[in-house]
């Protein structure tokens, strides 16, 4: 490879990373107060009767700042963590896929090629997604923690103190609680996220046009129904992921037996408690993720490449 080509695969993952950025600190933004009400239904499903339910008494005891957006720096840390790390490693895995599949533009690639990219691409962003969403879901949970367990409420300590205590308590592995859900949630999820989106944008594009050239309406679009697939495949294993890492007390739960349980004890659509919040979140967040990915993307790469 020439030190031109070197430079830019150097400026097109920088960009890929820098925009993935932009995107999650947007997503947080718009998505944080329905992510909360997610968790809380998630983890403590017999505290609310529906989602309605659960929103009235966030407001009432928590507010909007303690309650709606709890945990919403672990969340930038989070989302700006997995979208930086997940689009940089998309861009890297598109040119992987279309290598081995001998396809010459990473554009001409089919939706399969990209759903595979995505995928894989999923794995590496886990690694530091699991342990900013395990501080996130502990802040967010943290009201009914202290019902539970009569605790002090962790959001008290904030992303520092709760840190200092996890370490000190489990180690620094201990960050990593709820890895193995958090890869099996990834991996299906951003197959079929990617993939939709993909084909959204290809089935929205301009007559005779390429599909990046989809406006910012069909892009907003795409990421809608990028996210809905996401959420609708991989939402059982986000309850137990969400319930692993709220919980202080669980340390090492296997994640097929955690499932097993829940479906047991509580019946198996409570693998699907929060999910309407989920969908309500999902569309504006994906859809303004994608937006500022895609177009941040187009102005830094008018002007570094």
């Amino acid at each position: 490879m020439s030190k031109h080509k070197e430079v830019a695969a150097w400026k097109s993952s920088a960009i890929d990373f820098t925009a993935g950025s932009l995107g999650g600190v947007a997503l947080v933004y718009v998505g944080q107060p329905m992510d909360t009400v997610k968790v809380k239904m998630q983890t403590y499903p017999h505290l609310y009767s529906s989602m309605v339910d659960c929103c009235k008494k966030v407001w009432t005891h928590e507010g909007v700042v303690r309650g709606f957006y709890a945990g919403t720096i672990p969340a930038i840390l989070a989302n700006v963590a997995e979208n930086s790390v997940l689009f940089a490693c998309y861009g890297l895995c598109q040119k992987l896929v279309s290598f081995t599949t001998n396809t010459k533009n990473v554009e001409d690639m089919g939706i399969l090629e990209n759903a595979s990219a995505g995928c894989l691409a999923s794995f590496f962003s886990s690694f530091t997604l699991c342990p900013t969403e395990l501080l996130k879901i502990q802040l967010q949970a943290s009201h009914e923690e202290t019902l539970k367990l009569g605790n002090p409420s962790k959001i008290n300590l904030g992303i520092y103190g709760l840190t200092k205590q996890i370490i000190r308590n489990d180690g620094v592995l201990g960050l990593f609680k709820g890895f193995g859900p958090t890869v099996a949630r990834e991996m299906p999820g951003y197959f079929v996220f990617f993939g939709g989106y993909e084909a959204t944008r290809t089935f929205l594009a301009p007559a005779n046009k390429p599909k990046e050239e989809c406006g910012a309406l069909a892009t907003m679009a795409a990421g809608g129904v990028g996210g809905i697939l996401l959420w609708t495949v991989i939402f059982p294993f986000d309850v137990v992921k969400s319930r692993i890492q709220a919980s202080s007390q669980q340390n090492s739960v296997n994640m097929l037996t955690q499932m097993s349980d829940i479906v047991k004890k509580e019946g198996f659509m409570t693998l699907y408690s929060g999910l309407q919040p989920t969908l309500i979140r999902t569309i504006p967040a994906s859809a303004v993720l994608f937006l500022v990915y895609e177009y941040s993307k187009k102005i830094m790469n008018h002007f570094l490449l």
